[in-house]
């Protein structure tokens, strides 16, 4: 039935429905704002269906020609601007969103007639949620500190603009591919900038178990440290040690997913082994942190992440990740297999990002995929000694005890994988 009332209708009936359907919406919708209690407002259930009307009649009529239709949209847009005028006359409001939305209907008509179903549908439905939302966007803009915005900013900047323009292809005896790189810093900025937005947001609700998940996938190394002198104002070594074990099995989870963007065959090699360090240090560490122990003397705020965007901190990633590719190939050369783990371990000391990214663009090339493999064990297993370390050192006494001892651990099982690698 539904099919023989297709055919009856006329060819432009169903487009001539679905611009009424369309611009009743947006109408109905700016009806309820008259409803709620504005002095003036323009426009209603009527008003809008027949501005779609009008731009899909002029559409028609024009064909191919979209003089017409140009004219036409400057009228009505004459007419808003009165409504505009009358508004600020009558009640000072500066508003304009009615007015634009109205524009936007007139576009919509057009755009059925031309059969851009979907872009038409999709323009309506974006303004009946931006005018819908109107309070929960306001709200938003008002608790956003203009910092944030500038760090989104940074992150546009890094991968919409400088990405696209760069050279995907390799230059130079070691075969440097600045897109490849500039890739590597979209990737940490990325996974980073994902936990910092979380850490934001749950600033003053996630407690520290949630400081050490969101921590681990920004930079577990910094965490570590964050909770480690966090330690010294509460007595909750059990809490705290174990927190920060859970944040080292998160990057575990976090260098996995890094590898991932880049080399799958490496990512396959490490995932099983990866996956149970990772979920070893989260349960381990879960346990660890609900045993008994005295309250805190103090209620501390979660540690504060430093903003991951600023252009200096990726223009220093891309350089450390140009360099860590370019020795990692000739320690390889030159020095083999021991010269390569060497440099794992001694890497473990520092951020493993641009190391660990860096074995992803040589491994299967110049590197051997085990060896690969061998080295991102090797880097992971050193950095969580050394954060073992760096708890034990600015940690109060018992606090990093444990956080050493756990590490130190989670260090040892992340060289069991080796036997089978």
């Amino acid at each position: 039935m539904s099919n023989n009332l297709l055919q009856w209708l006329p060819p432009e009936g169903i487009k001539l429905a679905l611009v009424l359907f369309l611009s009743f919406l947006i109408g109905l919708e700016r009806e309820e704002h008259k409803v709620l209690g504005a002095q003036y407002a323009f426009g209603g259930v009527r008003t809008y269906p027949l501005i779609g009307l009008i731009g899909y009649s002029l559409a028609l009529l024009s064909g191919p020609d979209l003089m017409p239709v140009a004219l036409g949209f400057a009228v009505v847009a004459a007419f808003l601007l009165l409504s505009y005028g009358h508004k600020l006359f009558v009640t000072h409001a500066s508003g304009v969103t009615s007015e634009l939305s109205g524009l936007a209907t007139y576009v919509v008509g057009a755009l059925v007639f031309h059969e851009q179903f979907w872009i038409a549908t999709t323009i309506s439905v974006a303004s009946l949620l931006l005018l819908e939302l109107k309070a929960s966007l306001e709200s938003l803009a008002q608790r956003m500190p203009p910092r944030e915005i500038f760090t989104f900013t940074q992150f546009l900047l890094i991968t919409a603009v400088i990405l696209p323009i760069l050279p995907n292809r390799d230059f130079g005896p070691y075969l440097l591919n600045p897109y490849k790189s500039w890739l590597a810093v979209v990737a940490v900025s990325a996974v980073s900038y994902g936990s910092y937005v979380g850490q934001q947001l749950s600033k003053g609700r996630g407690g520290w178990i949630l400081t050490a998940l969101l921590g681990g996938a920004y930079s577990s190394t910094l965490t570590t440290v964050a909770l480690a002198k966090k330690s010294s104002l509460v007595q909750r070594p059990y809490l705290i040690s174990g927190a920060v074990l859970m944040a080292s099995g998160v990057m575990y989870l976090r260098l996995l997913t890094l590898v991932g963007i880049f080399n799958l065959e490496l990512c396959a090699s490490l995932a099983p082994y990866f996956l149970m360090l990772a979920l070893l240090a989260l349960g381990i560490g879960w346990a660890w942190s609900r045993q008994p122990e005295p309250e805190s003397r103090t209620a501390v705020d979660d540690a504060a992440p430093r903003n991951p965007l600023e252009l200096s901190a990726a223009l220093l990633f891309g350089f450390l990740f140009l360099a860590m590719m370019v020795i990692t190939r000739l320690v390889v050369n030159d020095l083999g297999e021991h010269g390569m783990l060497s440099l794992a371990a001694v890497m473990g000391v520092a951020d493993v990002d641009p190391f660990v990214l860096g074995l992803t663009q040589s491994a299967g090339a110049s590197t051997p995929i085990h060896l690969a493999a061998f080295g991102l064990a090797i880097a992971a297993a050193s950095n969580n000694l050394v954060k073992g370390c760096y708890a034990y050192a600015w940690a109060d006494r018992l606090t990093g005890t444990r956080c050493l001892y756990l590490l130190g651990g989670l260090a040892a099982l992340g060289l069991v994988p080796l036997l089978w690698i």
